[in-house]
Order: C-alpha cells, then structure tokens, then sequence
C-alpha cells in the first residue's frame, strides 16, 4: 500500500471529514479489489425463507404487540433526507430548455414516442388531482397568473417555474418529506406528517408518548423543525399523543473519497480530494445512536392517505408482534445458556430454535462438538440484533430482494441483496435473480437491545466487504464511486433476519411525481 499517495494538504482535509488516515488507505484499497459480488446461493421463496401467516396466527400477533407494556419504547426510524429533485426530473428537463413548452409541441414528441413528453402530458392532464395544486394556484395568482388560463392555452413554462423553482414552490429543492402528498377536506398533508400520523397508530405506547426519528439533511433541519411546530397541536390534539420527536444528520466523517478510473485520488479543480455522501449505508451510526427497544423502518414516501391507512397499520403489528415473540424465545434460552446448566436436552432444544424458527445452518463440527461448545456456538449465534423485514411479492418495482446467500466458509444465511451485489455476467447468478418472486420494500422492524437489555453496538454486524462501487462523473470527468455497505444490505449483514410476505398495499413509494397521481395516492 502506497503511504504517500496523500499530501499533507489531503492529511488535513481528510482530518476535517473525520476520517482516520487508515479508513481513508481502506477505502482506496476497496477499489483495488475484485468487485464484492455476493454469491447467490437461491432465491427466497414462501416457505423456503419467506414466512406467511394463517389469520389465527395474524391475531395472536397484534395481541403480542399490544400487550408489550409502556416499559417497551418502540421508535419510528424514517430517512428523510433525499431530494425531491429527483422526483422532478423530466419536468426540470423541459424547464431547463430555452424553447417555449407548449401542449401542441409536447403532443407531437407524444405521438413520435418519447417517453418523457407523455410524463410531462399525464402531469399537465392530472395537475389538479395533485396535493399541492391549491398552494400552486394560489401562488400563480400572486404573480398574475390564471392556472386554468395557462392550461387552456397548452402553456406549460410558468406553471413548471412556479411549481419547481424559488420564483414559487421551490419544490425541485425541498426534502420528499415536506412536499404535499395527499389532500383531505381539511387541508393536504405532506408526506413527513403522514408519517406523524402512522406514529400515533402503531409507535405509541399506552401513556401516548410517540418516539420519532427522522436524518434530514443539515440544509432542511429548519424546514422539518417549522413544520412540525405548526402542525403538532393538531396532530397531538386529534390522536392523543405527545410526539417525541429527533432529527440527525448523516456524519460528515460517513463520505467517502472518489477516485479516478485508475484508483488513484480523484482531484478536483483546485487539487483537493473529491469526497461523496457514502450512501444510506453511512446511516448505521443514526440508527445506532437511536435509544429504543424495537425500531420501524420506513422510507419518507413510502406513505397513503388515511383510507388505506388501516392495512399497513395492522401489518405493522403483526411484525411488532413477530419480532417481540422471536426475542422473547431468544432470551429466554440466553438465560438458560448463560447459567452454564446446558444439559442435552436444552442444547438439543436450541439448535432446533436456531434451525427451524430462526433459519440459521449449524455446521456439522459444531453438531459434534462437546456440550461446553456448542453452548458457546449457539450463545454467540443467538447473542445478535434481530430484524423481521416484510417481503412484497414482485411487481416490476425496482430495488433489492430476498435471497439465500453463501459465504466463503459455504454458511447460508438470509439477506437482502441490491442487483448492484449480484454478478450479472454468471448465468447461475442471473438465474437466480430471475427466479425471485419478492422484492424489498424497505419495511423493517428491528431488535436492537441484547438478552440483558443492553443496546448493541451495531457496527458490530456489518460485513466490511458489502460495498457498491459505481462509475460516476464531476465536472464531466469519470469517477468511481464508493457506498458503505447499505443499511439494510451488508450493514445488517450478520443480524438474525426473518422474512414475511406482507401484502402490495402495504408498499406505494413515490418515486416520480405522477405517482402521486395514482388511486393508491388519490383521496377515497
């Protein structure tokens, strides 16, 4: 490894950032190596990794999560820092254009078959069925526009510019979380107090304390912190809950150097090393600084209005209830392992446990071990942050899924893998991704607490090695990229996972803006 490939202008930088200057000669080594494909060992199917309940068993469940005590501090966990620009970006293309955008030119690009005019068309067609409309009207009126005028004459340019830009709207620059997302009679909410509302169902303990988490952007922390002053009487009011409510921001010390094609340091204008957001991976040390017994995960626009509220609440009892009943076994033979009586019976006990409930494979040696370590083995196994993650059959949604993966010792475990993980140019592989028939909806509910009720380290769990690597550019030079292993990929890595087929209507992300417009997201 060469030592010297940083100046003493880079030690200070790379000081700054608070990376040591051993994590800053890792990360470089990362891009040295073969890339880290996971080997895929098969896809998780209903029965063969994925779990599905009887009704019966659905009940006894929610009973399980509603019985858990005032004692059980449940936190909601919502990363809400990304950008809704992305969520604009066929309307910012045509903004961007010189040309004047009209309805006529628009249709022609439609009938020739560009993709993105019929985006811009659907948009215009459905631009009063959206949340924000009124607040968009309201704005152009100000400024002596007539929005149903602007319609009618197909001009497209100013109802862009004040929707998207700080001449109106701004919305191309705010957080997903504060952008409107649903209209109700008395108002429209966005998608953060959406998340409010899913917190007082399900999060709330008997007493009506509400614990929510939300990373943010340092940028909007002020943006996030004003709206829920303005909107928490009524929210408190309505549900009867007194919010609890923090924000973090993703560390400084969390991004990671970029380099040029060759792995050396990429540069940037004035010569200082070209640093990039490590990827939601980097929010392990968020979560891990959350103080809760079990943690909801869910991503910010991953949100419906209240007539379809009910399905995806139930939902998350059953998986509260599901991780509570798991743990409760888990330390219950934590207790009976670590009084050092581990009779056969127990050990025999556990390794079913261990096999049958938790899906875990116990290597022959250890089968045949003294009774001293296999009680070490399965102590060590067991001893783990756990993690139930709902399963959504597949529907053409991008994003990763549920697999069996091997490791070099030839150990099978469950994991959720990004396409980015997977070897594409190995049939075998692509096989197997072929054959999956769920995806990852980002649904999580997380243990976090160890049989003595101590909080894990969980930086602890993660698998080093379950990097992304991707090719970018900066100034219209290429780079390459480095992202931590994700959060919910190489960073949970080593937790006890549980998979559980949850139903379609549980997950409607918005990942466009005319995702808004579909009925999932449309008032009842």
């Amino acid at each position: 490894m060469d030592k010297d490939v940083f100046t003493d202008r880079d030690l200070g930088q790379i000081k700054e950032y608070g990376i040591t200057i051993d994590e800053a000669h890792r990360q470089l080594d990362l891009f040295k190596m073969p890339t880290p494909f996971l080997k895929l060992a098969g896809p998780c199917i209903v029965g063969d990794g994925i779990m599905v309940f009887d009704p019966e068993k659905k009940t006894s469940l929610i009973e399980i999560y509603g019985t858990r005590g005032s004692g059980h501090n449940c936190v909601k966990f919502v990363p809400a820092s990304g950008a809704a620009s992305r969520m604009f970006k066929v309307l910012l293309r045509y903004l961007n254009q010189e040309k004047e955008i009209t309805e006529d030119a628009v249709s022609m690009e439609v009938s020739a078959g560009d993709g993105d005019a019929k985006q811009l068309l659907d948009f215009m067609e459905g631009l009063k069925k959206f949340a924000f409309f009124r607040e968009l009207k309201s704005v152009l009126s100000d400024k002596g526009f007539n929005v149903n005028a602007l319609l009618e004459k197909g001009h497209f340019r100013d109802i862009l510019r004040f929707l998207l830009t700080d001449d109106g709207l701004d919305y191309a620059n705010l957080p997903k979380g504060l952008l409107k997302f649903h209209e109700y009679p008395e108002g429209s909410r966005t998608a953060f107090e959406e998340h409010l509302v899913e917190a007082a169902s399900y999060v709330a303990n008997d007493v009506g304390r509400c614990p929510l988490h939300l990373t943010v952007s340092q940028e909007h922390l002020n943006g996030f912190d004003s709206s829920f002053k303005a909107v928490r009487p009524t929210y408190e009011e309505k549900y009867g809950v007194a919010y609890d409510i923090s924000f973090s921001m993703q560390a400084k010390s969390t991004d990671t150097l970029a380099v040029k094609l060759d792995n050396t340091p990429f540069r940037q204008e004035d010569g200082r090393l070209l640093f990039r957001p490590g990827g939601h991976g980097a929010l392990l040390k968020n979560l891990n600084n959350i103080d809760g017994d079990t943690i909801f995960i869910k991503n910010i626009d991953n949100v419906v209005p209240d007539h379809l509220k009910p399905e995806t609440f139930r939902w998350k009892k059953i998986m509260g209830g599901y991780l509570i009943s798991i743990r409760n076994q888990i330390r219950g033979y934590m207790k009976r392992l670590a009084s050092g009586d581990a009779d056969h019976q127990l050990l025999a006990e556990a390794t079913t446990f261990l096999e049958e409930k938790l899906l875990l494979s116990i290597p022959e040696f250890i089968k045949n071990a003294s009774p001293e370590a296999k009680r070490t083995y399965l102590m060590e196994r067991l001893d783990r942050p756990v993690r139930v993650c709902g399963m959504v059959k597949n529907a053409g949604e991008p994003g990763g899924g549920p697999f069996w993966v091997e490791d070099e010792t030839g150990e099978r475990s469950l994991q959720i893998v990004e396409t980015a993980q997977i070897d594409l140019d190995s049939k075998e592989q692509r096989d197997i991704l072929d054959a999956s028939t769920h995806f990852n909806p980002v649904d999580l509910v997380c243990g976090v607490r160890d049989w003595q009720g101590r909080p894990f380290n969980l930086s602890r769990f993660v698998d080093p090695k379950a990097v992304v690597i991707s090719q970018k550019s900066k100034d219209g030079k290429d780079l390459k990229a480095l992202e931590h292993p994700g959060l919910w990929n190489g960073s949970m890595a080593r937790w006890i996972t549980l998979f559980v087929e949850v139903p379609g209507v549980t997950f409607n992300p918005v990942k466009t803006v005319n995702d808004l417009l579909r009925k999932e997201h449309q008032p009842g």
